[in-house]
This record gives C-alpha cells, structure tokens and sequence, in this order.
C-alpha cells in the first residue's frame, strides 16, 4: 500500500508538474532519523520540501549520500581528541581528519572532492593550485614529483618514488591541505550568480589568512521551487567533517536558506560578509 501511494504520488506530479520530477517526496514534518546512516536518510526536509534528485555518478549524488557516524559521536580534532563545544553540529561525516592539523576549512572540501574523483577512478582530473599559484596532480604525485621549500617558496623536483597506491594518495592530499587553502580554492573556483543555480557541492567562501568555507552537502526544494541547503564544514584545528546546526532559525535547523544577494550568512560558527558562493572550475591543465 506504501508503495502505490508513492508510485500514484509520482506519476500524478509529472503530469502537473515537471520540476516535480527532479525531486523525492518527503511528506513528513522535520524529522532527524538517528538511525539511519547517510545524510540522505538520516535528514528529512521540512514539511513541504522534498530532497532534490542528484545526477547518479555525481559529486552531489556521492556528498548526499555520505556516510554519517553514529548519533552522539563527537567532533574530534586531528588528535583524536574531542573538541572543546560539540553544540554546534548534528552529524559528523564518516571520513578520517588523518593525524595532523592540516584538514581544515577549505582542505574539508577539497578531501571530498578528491575522495569522490578518486571512487570514480577519475585519477587525471585530481589536482589542485596551492596558495603561491603552483598547480599540484596527483599524477605527477604518483609519478615521484616531491615539494620542497626554499627561501619560502615551494620547489618541485623528481625522485623514483612511484606509487599509485592510495595510502600515498593520502599522502599527496597532505601535501595540497599544507600549501592549498581558502585563497586558492576561492581562485580555481567560479561564482555562481542565481539562487536557483546553487547545487550541493558548492560552497561558500571567504579567502583569507585565516579565511573560511563550508560545504553545501545536500539541498531540497518545495513546489514553488525555493531550496534549503545542508552545510558541512571542518575548521581550526583540523577536525572532523560535521553537519552544521542553523543558529537562526531553529524550525528547519539543521536546514539553512541561503541568499546570494544576503548582505551576510550567519552559520553556526561564522558569518560570512559579503555571501559568496562559488563552484570549483576543473583547471586548465586537466581540461
């Protein structure tokens, strides 16, 4: 019986609808399942909103359907240990911080991304510019391409140390979180311009030393076509990924609405002035 009502509740909207067929029905009001295990199920939208349909293969379909620890893991720093006020998040996202103070803001995202090129096998497209401008692949990582810094600038040169292994992915990440940041991603990124353009996967950004970013991990939307958005964010000291509350807005918290036109977006641990969301551009040099 559940199953036609959905089945009828479906075939019903696109024949009403188009934009009804991009989404899945949520008919429950605002409902945190503890049990489930992926941001896609344990977070029911608001009543009247429905997840949006991500694109199967995609970096949204892979942010949305993230693994989460279990209810009342706490937010950890690179240390293991947990961080000082665990108050500000709802989940935390089944992925190692590694054991250094290198995954923070910015680093979060690109980890995802890299993660998700990685699961994809799409090896020659991970690479990353660091904050001076240098671009950084792992194929050339992998091929035995090191850094090293003098007189403050980073240097490359070749040793015969090839491994495509994913423990040395892991240790070339390290490398892009050390030299990469907020300045970086911010200028391989490009903006998005409309709200109704904002997709899960973008983030918003401040550049800067310190600067910050955090990650739109999944968005749902209501008939008239307006969106709520999920943010994940890690900060200073690298710590775990983790699902940020709506300070704001406690009704559909951990939803936010974002407004690229806002003078400011207040998350649950930074305001950022002007709203700025942006959207990264696959560089040149793996076009």
């Amino acid at each position: 019986m559940i199953r036609f009502y959905h089945i009828v509740f479906f075939f019903t909207v696109l024949s009403v609808q188009t934009a009804f067929s991009q989404v899945i029905e949520t008919t429950e009001p605002l409902i945190i399942d503890q049990r489930k295990s992926t941001i896609r199920t344990r977070f029911a939208p608001p009543k009247g909103f429905l997840w949006a349909k991500e694109m199967p293969g995609s970096f949204g379909d892979y942010l949305a359907n993230f693994p989460l620890y279990p209810p009342n893991f706490p937010v950890r720093n690179f240390s293991s240990v947990p961080i000082e006020k665990q108050s500000n998040h709802v989940a935390i996202l089944k992925i190692d911080v590694g054991d250094k103070d290198l995954q923070q803001c910015a680093d979060a995202w690109i980890r995802l991304y890299a993660e998700y090129l990685w699961s994809q096998k799409r090896f020659e497209e991970i690479g990353f510019e660091f904050t001076s401008g240098q671009f950084f692949s792992w194929s050339d990582f992998k091929k035995g391409v090191r850094t090293r810094e003098i007189k403050n600038r980073v240097t490359f040169y070749q040793t015969r140390k090839v491994d495509d292994s994913y423990e040395n992915f892991r240790n070339y990440l390290n490398v892009i979180f050390r030299y990469a940041g907020t300045i970086s991603l911010d200028r391989e990124s490009v903006s998005v311009f409309q709200n109704s353009q904002i997709k899960t996967g973008d983030f918003l950004i401040k550049p800067g030393s310190p600067g910050h970013s955090v990650i739109i991990v999944g968005v749902a939307v209501n008939s008239s076509g307006k969106k709520l958005y999920l943010l994940a964010e890690s900060f200073m000291p690298a710590q775990d990924i983790h699902i940020l509350k709506n300070p704001l807005n406690s009704t559909i918290s951990p939803w936010y609405e974002l407004d690229l036109n806002a003078r400011k977006t207040v998350t649950a641990k930074y305001i950022f002035a002007p709203t700025s969301i942006k959207r990264f551009a696959v560089p040149q040099k793996n076009k």
